[in-house]
């Protein structure tokens, strides 16, 4: 497929970008920063998301939704990523609701309203250490009459505080490293012995710590099949990393647009400092980075979107590039300001603290040149 949207893609991505900047701008965001919000995001605003259709894109349309795929959804999350817009777009309609496109018609019939109306959020519950590693799930669910009991830790939840579902990721057999045993369930947040304690992270965004004392679940939580879930994580896996991908892009690109406007009108010796060919250097490298990277973002997108079986490659690949891609460009952002770039006064350090946050989401530039590496038998 070409690597550009067709007209149907691009109309959605004027929407999208008129959308974010009217309601979810920066100055959005420094309100809810500003203001220490418990969830870090405007409900009002994502009820808007919902009445955007946003909230549906990754849901068919038999189902109510858009019926559209990872390559739309990556449109509206560039313009997140450029605004700086909270939401919990990503962990609740992207990653989320892929993983519930793999579970049965009961708990779609569940979940997907509340999705499409704006009333529901979901967190995803994967990781157990401070890093991303999904192939170390070791918490515990074990069986307990007609259902599951849950026991173990989950660690930097995004949205876990504030969701009303989380998607977690437990062992119902094998140990941490095993690739069958897996098996993923939709819990209740209100369910008996499940504590979560919020934390704000570096970009101002919540998270939490969720802890499973004996949580009991249903056989109809279950998403998928028991222990044959690593084909589900895989799926949600693929789907946030590639939407992390779009966003972190969305942040590069706002960055580099933001320090362009300003070498523009700043001036050193009496001369606009984007006169400067060292500087002019510097930015055209960069733009060049940004493009390479959009390309790899898109072309992963499309890939899912035609169930490629070399998708789960590109989406790493795409992870990296725009991850090395959006940390280029908050840096060098922050140069071209010169000092004042460091001052809260400034936008281009919220977009630094925002790359740093998506860097790590879903495993950071490092975790996935390893993963493309080990695809290729290193």
């Amino acid at each position: 497929m070409p690597l550009y949207l067709n007209d149907d893609q691009q109309m959605l991505q004027d929407s999208a970008a008129d959308f974010m900047k009217g309601e979810g701008d920066v100055a959005h965001f420094r309100k809810f920063r500003d203001m220490n919000c418990k969830d870090g995001f405007s409900h009002d605003l994502w009820k808007k998301f919902a009445e955007m259709g946003f909230t549906g894109i990754m849901i068919s349309e038999d189902e109510g939704g858009l019926g559209l795929g990872h390559v739309d959804a990556g449109v509206v999350l560039e313009q997140i990523g450029r605004n700086l817009t909270p939401s919990p777009f990503l962990t609740t309609a992207v990653a989320g609701v892929e993983a519930l496109n793999a579970g049965g018609k009961a708990l779609r019939e569940k979940y997907f309203p509340g999705i499409l109306s704006g009333d529901s959020v979901l967190a995803l519950a994967i990781d157990e250490a401070a890093k991303h590693r999904p192939d170390q799930i070791n918490m515990s669910a074990s069986r307990e009459g007609n259902g599951f009991k849950l026991d173990g830790k989950k660690q930097f939840v995004v949205q876990g505080g504030s969701a009303d579902t989380l998607i977690v990721a437990a062992r119902t057999s094998g140990s941490a490293g095993d690739d069958k045993g897996l098996t993923l369930f939709a819990v209740d947040t209100n369910a008996a012995g499940l504590t979560r304690n919020s934390v704000r992270l570096v970009d101002s965004a919540m998270a939490a710590h969720v802890e499973f004392d004996g949580v009991l679940v249903d056989a109809d939580a279950v998403i998928g099949e028991v222990d044959d879930g690593d084909a589900v994580l895989k799926r949600m896996l693929n789907a946030g990393r590639a939407g992390s991908a779009a966003e972190i892009l969305g942040v590069g690109a706002g960055a580099m647009d933001i320090t362009v406007d300003y070498v523009k009108g700043r001036k050193q010796f009496d001369k606009i400092i984007a006169t400067f060919q060292s500087l002019q250097h510097r930015i055209s490298h960069l733009y060049s980075e940004m493009e390479i990277a959009r390309a790899t973002v898109l072309k992963a997108q499309q890939m899912l979107d035609e169930g490629s079986s070399k998708a789960e490659l590109m989406v790493s690949v795409a992870k990296a590039k725009a991850g090395r891609a959006t940390a280029l460009s908050v840096k060098e952002g922050v140069q071209m300001h010169g000092g004042v770039g460091m001052t809260d006064e400034y936008d281009i350090g919220l977009y630094m603290k925002r790359d740093r946050g998506l860097q790590e989401f879903m495993g950071d530039a490092n975790y996935h040149t390893n993963l493309v590496a080990e695809m290729h038998g290193y």
